[in-house]
């Protein structure tokens, strides 16, 4: 069975990449990063979430890019709410935090050269999305040209090393119902920026509002309780 590293949040997305990883053979070394971030609740998710996939290893990293700031989730900006869903994509918003993928993908590099996995996976998504450059298509293949210059696996021809985002040209729908297809238990996954203290979703974030959206339009149920259930304005 191939290994492979899989960038775990605890999110809807990274969840569904776990179970398309596994239904591809792969056995997996997840990684999970404790980067400040607001929503910090989402890491007891990722426990859960990769305990009940039985994965091969949970690794939990701590990297405080609170003390860089320069993002509602990892400094004191107010959370967007309530946005109309035209403004969404529009533009890079405040909850873009600065490099974050880079830095999660080199580490999840490092984790792969350690446990000999030549395979990345990662649950970035272009479309039904925030407007993060850092999960673009470009920014992944050129990724993967760095990861194969800069590690020693690669330079002694051990493989080459090959970033995997297999929803990355999904809508937020197609993804649940691939999600679905696949056994996904989405009662387990937290997708707001600015959960309570007891880790319920707001239901006004932009990410809680792309995830209550795809329910919707993949007709399904999100089991998830949220603590303002308002209607999305069309």
């Amino acid at each position: 069975m191939p290994r492979a590293v899989l960038l775990l949040s605890g999110g809807l997305d990274s969840t569904t990449t776990l179970a398309v990883a596994q239904s591809r053979g792969f056995e997996i070394y997840a990684l999970s990063v404790d980067y400040g971030q607001r929503h910090r609740a989402e890491l007891l998710c990722a426990e859960k979430i990769a305990r009940s996939a039985k994965v091969a290893r949970h690794a939990v990293v701590k990297v405080d890019l609170r003390a860089i700031g320069g993002s509602a989730l990892t400094a004191d900006i107010p959370v967007p709410k309530n946005r109309p869903d035209e403004e969404i994509p529009e533009k890079i918003p405040v909850t873009y935090v600065p490099a974050r993928n880079t830095i999660l993908l080199g580490l999840a590099l490092g984790f792969a050269e350690t446990v000999e996995a030549f395979d990345i996976f990662i649950g970035a998504n272009a479309l039904d999305y925030s407007g993060y450059p850092d999960c673009r298509p470009d920014f992944l293949t050129e990724f993967a040209r760095l990861a194969n210059l800069a590690t020693k696996a690669a330079v002694l021809g051990r493989g080459r090393f090959r970033i995997e985002a297999p929803l990355l040209s999904m809508t937020k729908a197609q993804i649940i119902r691939e999600g679905l297809r696949l056994g996904v238990d989405y009662s387990m996954t937290l997708s707001c920026y600015d959960p309570d203290p007891a880790g319920q979703a707001c239901g006004a974030c932009d990410s809680c509002r792309l995830r209550m959206r795809g329910f919707e339009e993949a007709g399904a149920t999100d089991p998830v309780r949220y603590g303002s259930r308002d209607p999305v304005p069309r």
